[in-house]
């Protein structure tokens, strides 16, 4: 692995094919170590992430990149009947190390193989490295779960030894256990990563934070606690500098005022002496004209004062973060305590392993629902929100339900996000859609957006609006994996509203911290069954 291994952009620029401009401009650089690039939804981290891949093309400026690169984009979809090998890209060599094995000793094999006649045993290594050891080389990709091909992903990058790694939101789907795996891999990197992450634990562990606002890359050292630290300092005294200038401003605008009356004192006292011919009209001339230009003089440099300081006014209200942010309004659902809102039977998923046992969900209880990647949590969801229809045994919500996807797959690609809103709630007029849309910060041409040119944050929010807004409103809320590709500030804004919500709730998640913030009353895990657990349980990955 390269340690000189570096990511240059220079004056790159870039729109969005509905014509949003994206950056304009931007210089960008990274070199050895470990890089957390952080910002709002929808703010370009994985354009910039994909434009440094060569996965997309600037419209102008250039990316240039040295050291072999390997890229884990945000979603990591495989063909399921691919062969783990395959994946790794490790299939011809070992096809030809068979070949030589077998008595084939053709030069074609041997020119396959190179120096590369241990592959088999660095991949399996590499494998056992990410916690997939139980994995052969020959086991097909459909048999995997999403979590176990992030990490497949991430073992054919590591095969490559590339000097530079690009990371987009990897933990996402990814269970305790695996995510340990994946902090082991970013601990231990010698070249250059770049990693574009919500995971706190994860952000804990970079050298520095890369702050992507308005198309500008601002710049911190230490991790993301320090990064915060810096953060509310400076903001603190950007706030002091606004309070200062507002002063600033009132003082100079009283100034002004009084200079006027002032003038306007000296033009009245002139007209009484020219009306009285107190002197001559030469006199009189002369001081009117002398009285007139510094009259001008002073009106002028007061004016220039008062918008000398308007201007550091704004500056200074630039300075200040001010960002919006999602107002989740989750609708008045309140579920009395002893109602049975969700009633399971072992019940047999179409895909999945089977459950065994009963659970019935009554009132307002909130569920955690944790189990390793491939228990089946998914699939169970899937099957409690009605969308699966069990082989044998019961699972069916008794009240309205709201199911919030993982893959976020229930838009419609070609559809602007105020139609696909409005499929959900036929009943509703444009201008109540619309306005709920404002709250989740689709406003005005935003909303009439195609959903297929969101980011992974923006199609969060504009699937949660059309969950939230559907007839009937949902009085029991499904939701697996929600806080994937979500910003900072709006894993926070959603921890609040689900706080506030007074219906049911189950929610599938490997975020501790976020399912403590909503206020989990029984943790569950899956594992042929479903097993009481607690949080502490959760972390361990047991």
């Amino acid at each position: 692995m390269s340690t000189d291994a570096r990511v240059s952009c220079v004056s790159l620029s870039f729109r969005r094919p509905d014509g949003g401009e994206v950056f304009s401009g931007l210089d960008f650089s990274v070199g050895p170590g470990r890089t957390g690039l952080i910002g709002l939804n929808g703010c370009g981290k994985s354009t910039l992430i994909r434009l440094i891949a060569g996965e997309l093309t600037p419209q102008a400026g250039t990316v240039s990149v040295r050291g072999g690169l390997g890229h884990l984009p945000q979603t990591a979809v495989l063909d399921t009947a691919l062969r783990v090998d395959q994946v790794l890209g490790i299939s011809e060599r070992r096809a030809a190390l068979d070949a030589v094995e077998s008595g084939d000793v053709r030069a074609e094999h041997f020119a396959v193989i190179g120096d590369d006649w241990d592959v088999e045993e660095r991949s399996l290594a590499a494998l056992d490295g990410l916690g997939l050891g139980h994995i052969g080389l020959d086991h097909a990709v459909g048999e995997m779960s999403g979590g176990e091909c992030v990490l497949l992903r991430l073992a054919a990058l590591l095969l490559r030894d590339p000097g530079v790694l690009l990371l987009d939101e990897p933990t996402n789907n990814l269970d305790a256990y695996a995510r340990r795996r994946l902090y082991d891999v970013v601990d231990g990197w010698t070249g250059t990563l770049l990693v574009v992450s919500h995971d706190r634990e994860l952000l804990e562990r970079v050298d520095r934070i890369a702050d992507l606002r308005e198309g500008e890359v601002t710049w911190y050292g230490g991790n993301l606690p320090a990064y915060e630290e810096a953060l509310a300092v400076e903001q603190e005294a950007a706030r002091r500098m606004v309070r200062a200038a507002e002063s600033d401003v009132q003082r100079q605008k009283r100034e002004l005022a009084s200079a006027h009356v002032t003038l306007a004192r000296r033009r009245r006292y002139g007209q009484k002496m020219w009306d009285t011919k107190r002197e001559p009209k030469v006199v009189m001339g002369q001081r009117r004209r002398a009285a007139q230009v510094s009259a001008g003089k002073h009106r002028v440099l007061h004016t220039e004062r008062l918008a000398a300081a308007e201007e550091r006014l704004g500056e200074a209200e630039a300075a200040v973060r001010e960002d919006e942010e999602i107002r989740i309004e989750l609708p008045g659902t309140r579920v009395h305590p002893g109602t049975e809102v969700l009633l399971l039977r072992d019940p047999v998923p179409p895909y999945g392993p089977p459950l065994r046992g009963e659970l019935t969900v009554r009132g307002p209880e909130r569920i955690a629902l944790t189990g390793r990647n491939g228990a089946g949590k998914t699939a169970l969801l899937r099957t409690m929100a009605g969308e699966l229809s069990p082989l044998s045994g019961e699972a069916g919500p008794l009240v309205a339900t709201g199911y919030l996807p993982q893959r976020l797959d229930v838009l419609d690609d070609d559809a602007s996000v105020a139609r696909n809103v409005a499929r959900a709630a036929p009943e509703r007029t444009e201008n109540a859609v619309r306005a709920r849309l404002a709250r989740f910060l689709f406003k005005g041409a935003a909303a009439d957006r195609p959903a297929s040119t969101l980011s992974g944050g923006e199609r969060f929010r504009a699937t949660l609006a059309m969950l939230l807004l559907a007839d009937p409103a949902p009085r029991l809320l499904l939701l697996d994996e929600p806080t994937n590709s979500l910003d900072l500030a709006s894993v926070r804004r959603l921890s609040e509203a689900l706080a506030a919500y007074e219906g049911a709730l189950i929610v599938a998640s490997h975020d501790v911290p976020f399912l403590e913030s909503i206020g989990i009353t029984r943790w569950l895990r899956l594992d042929g069954e479903l097993r009481d657990t607690t949080p502490e349980a959760v972390r361990a990955g047991r």
